[in-house]
């Protein structure tokens, strides 16, 4: 039974795993390279809880007991406990690798080790650990509250006991879960950000405005948030890397990112990470 989660990197996608898990009555321990960004991270978990408390979707009772399970720690030897964690940083290979490599170090056989990435190799991420078959891909999707879906990454050497032992987490965490095989986006992501890329293109055109563009999407095909929304919230760096990554994958032009894709992250607007992509935010991610 997992009733201890570990989430290494509580940026965006971090803070919404680490609520989700807290709110199903699991102890979550929450690990950031920087005691900053792992102080903004709770705030930001706080303002989310504090939204639901207006909407009257939970109370203040409740969010206490959920703040109360997640618990901030300062180095990767105090995960050593989990039954399961989940790494949510950046979608660079590298990095990831060498979050792997060290939780391998300091944990035993039996934690599940979990990467939350969008498009990277879990079979390569997973070359750099002792035992390989205990690694797997989650991939949430955001928002992760209110999405009822998990992507169940499987790779080269993941073992049936990992893939039976997520399906059944699935269940406690009241995801729906999709078995997915090892392949650069696998479904979600492959299908989003071609998307997002496609809407780019049109924009580039002058077909359409941004805003206009967003809600014919909404309201055109009942689509919650329109693509440039969705690529602010996703974080316009993440977006890129995953296009990046694919093209580089697959081989194929429809995955080379678009050129204003490229010069907003170059000028480091990010969407709701940094108050502006697309659209403009405010500090609590809500838009102006």
């Amino acid at each position: 039974m997992i009733k201890k989660v570990g989430v290494v990197g509580v940026g965006t996608m971090g803070q919404g795993i680490a609520e989700m898990l807290a709110k199903n009555s699991l102890d979550v321990f929450v690990l950031e390279h920087s005691k900053d960004r792992l102080e903004h991270a709770l705030h930001m978990i706080e303002v989310s809880l504090d939204k639901q408390i207006e909407k009257w979707a939970i109370t203040s009772s409740e969010k206490k007991l959920i703040l109360s399970r997640i618990q901030p720690v300062a180095k990767m030897e105090e995960l050593s406990a989990c039954d399961l964690i989940i790494e949510s940083i950046s979608e660079e290979l590298e990095a990831k690798k060498e979050v792997f490599e060290q939780l391998d170090q300091v944990t035993s056989s039996k934690t599940i080790l979990a990467s939350n990435t969008s498009s990277l190799s879990l079979t390569e991420i997973a070359s750099v650990t002792r035992s390989p078959e205990r690694v797997i891909g989650m991939h949430f999707v955001h928002p992760v509250a209110t999405v009822n879906m998990l992507e169940i990454v499987r790779g080269l050497k993941t073992s049936d006991e990992t893939v039976e032992a997520l399906k059944e987490f699935s269940e406690v965490i009241q995801k729906k879960p999709v078995m997915v095989f090892e392949s650069p986006g696998f479904v979600t992501t492959r299908l989003i950000c071609l998307f997002i890329n496609e809407a780019l293109h049109v924009l580039e055109e002058g077909v359409a405005t941004a805003e206009d563009i967003d809600e014919a999407m909404r309201k055109g095909y009942s689509f919650k948030y329109g693509p440039f929304q969705m690529a602010d919230h996703f974080g316009l760096d993440s977006v890129q890397a995953a296009l990046e990554n694919m093209f580089r994958e697959y081989g194929e032009l429809k995955y080379r990112p678009s050129f204003t894709l490229k010069k907003m992250v170059r000028a480091g607007q990010l969407g709701v990470k940094t108050g502006v992509g697309f659209f403009k935010y405010d500090t609590d991610g809500d838009r102006i």
